[in-house]
């Protein structure tokens, strides 16, 4: 059952987390790669910040992004802010997020999210837990996927096999967590392929991150190979 208001509580400590691990770090530090190819550590924070503004956009009824290129270029723009600079965006634009799902509202209303995706207002706060989460990861700076709230990890685990739910090119896989937890994705069917591991490993690969699944145990066929986000 989706609950905006247990997401929202769970976001802030999220956001919380984020903003205590960035501020140990340096000018130099932001600079440097972080896991996403092509992306420094201040490309994921400015990535992050641009996000929170874009949701506000969502909530107030606008386009999520202006376009596809202007997304991009106000993530480049961004990226190489100083430490502060970056730190402030962050609170900044987190406050306003915030701010604006602790407006009256329909929470059961339909909105429109890039590319013509659209969801209930209510997924929204877990859709940006979602964002603060995994980029967190993806600086690379101690805080790791086994690190994720276990609540969490197996939410996001359930949210992406449905995402890869129904398509013809993916096998009917079972999955199964060593800690806890069965789902399944692909196409429809009696699963051929049970792919077995932990929460976070099943994560790593379904969100194509960490090792990607090479640590993952799989019976019935090989891993399956899935879509990019």
């Amino acid at each position: 059952m989706i609950d905006h208001v247990r997401d929202l509580a769970s976001l802030r400590e999220a956001t919380d987390r984020l903003l205590t691990a960035v501020a140990a770090l340096d000018n130099g530090a932001l600079a440097e790669p972080s896991r996403l190819p092509g992306w420094s550590r201040g490309h994921v924070l400015a990535h992050l910040a641009r996000n929170a503004d874009a949701l506000v956009n969502v909530f107030e009824g606008r386009p999520m992004y202006e376009s596809a290129a202007a997304r991009e270029s106000d993530i480049e723009r961004d990226s190489g802010r100083p430490l502060q600079e970056q730190l402030a965006d962050l609170r900044h634009s987190a406050a306003a997020f915030d701010a604006v799902c602790e407006r009256p509202a329909d929470w059961s209303r339909t909105v429109e999210l890039r590319n013509g995706v659209k969801d209930s207002a209510a997924r929204i706060p877990f859709r940006r837990l979602v964002e603060v989460e995994l980029h967190h990861v993806d600086l690379g700076i101690g805080y790791e996927l086994e690190d994720l709230p276990a609540a969490f990890t197996a939410r996001e685990v359930e949210f992406l096999a449905d995402r890869w739910a129904g398509l013809p090119e993916v096998p009917p896989t079972a999955l199964v967590a060593s800690d806890g937890g069965t789902w399944r994705t692909g196409s429809a069917g009696e699963p051929q392929v049970t792919v077995t591991g932990t929460a976070a490993q099943l994560l790593a690969w379904l969100s194509g991150r960490a090792d990607k699944g090479a640590s993952l145990t799989t019976s019935g066929g090989p891993l399956p190979a899935l879509p990019p986000l």
